[in-house]
């Protein structure tokens, strides 16, 4: 369980969300949404305890993010974020293995059978067991991403936190990770994740959070929240519905080009 409780997030003296009230339940698959620069990541980085809350609250499972040690925080809640480090010169097993520092004291780290097998299972679900032996500076983008991914999951966390984890990927890999983020919930995993599509969001979401105007605009099924005023107030663009004869949605920018 993640709760919010008026939380408020500042970059410097500004502002950047406020008064922020959510729950997000253990099986749950949110879309978080929103214009760039709107405090996606930066919610993100404050659940996961890397970004201190000016305001508010945030509890995992009823412990207050900002009493938790790194450890604790980090045994309760993968943050998957491919902006921060690189890790050029380490092999793929390598970069998917520092998800099991957690379970392991910085001066007797050695990996077990629960590491290598919490390892094989993360890079083979996304697809990725052929990588595990390359360089990380040899991947390209869409393989570096699919390297993050696993080191999330290799974590093995309750809650995962994915900042764009389709981004860089083709549309075919970008349905694998989705559908496997799909599955992962059936099991009671908590999934946050930033995306841009906002189709992708309405295909494999529970619920979508929207951002905009500083604040959570909605909370929500992806038939309520993809409704034209509220993208409008987010992202300043008017924009059209269609439902399809199975019943989806899909959302486009109202005076997008035409044959």
């Amino acid at each position: 369980m993640i709760e919010l409780s008026a939380l408020t997030l500042q970059i410097g003296a500004r502002d950047l969300l406020r008064d922020v009230d959510a729950r997000i339940a253990p099986g749950e698959l949110v879309a978080l949404l929103g214009p760039n620069g709107v405090g996606k990541t930066t919610l993100m980085r404050a659940v996961a305890g890397l970004h201190r809350a000016a305001r508010g609250c945030i509890r995992l499972d009823g412990s207050d993010v900002a009493t938790l040690t790194a450890r604790e925080r980090a045994r309760r809640v993968a943050f998957v974020t491919s902006d921060d480090v690189l890790f050029d010169a380490l092999r793929v097993r390598d970069v998917v293995t520092i998800g099991r520092y957690p379970y392991h004291s910085w001066w007797n780290w050695r990996a077990s059978d629960a590491d290598a097998e919490a390892v094989d299972r993360a890079l083979a679900d996304v697809d990725a067991t052929s990588l595990a032996e390359r360089r990380f500076a040899t991947l390209s983008s869409g393989e570096r991403q699919r390297a993050w991914i696993a080191l999330g999951l290799a974590q093995c966390t309750p809650i995962l936190l994915l900042d764009e984890p389709t981004s860089h990927l083709d549309v075919r890999i970008a349905h694998e990770i989705l559908s496997l983020l799909r599955r992962l919930t059936r099991d009671g995993k908590t999934i946050v994740c930033v995306l841009h599509d906002l189709n992708d969001a309405a295909a494999y979401a529970d619920r979508i959070a929207l951002l905009g105007e500083g604040r959570l605009l909605a909370l929500d099924a992806p038939d309520r929240v993809l409704a034209s005023d509220l993208l409008e107030r987010a992202y300043g663009l008017g924009m059209e519905r269609v439902r399809l004869g199975d019943g989806r949605i899909r959302v486009f920018p109202r005076d997008r080009a035409r044959p």
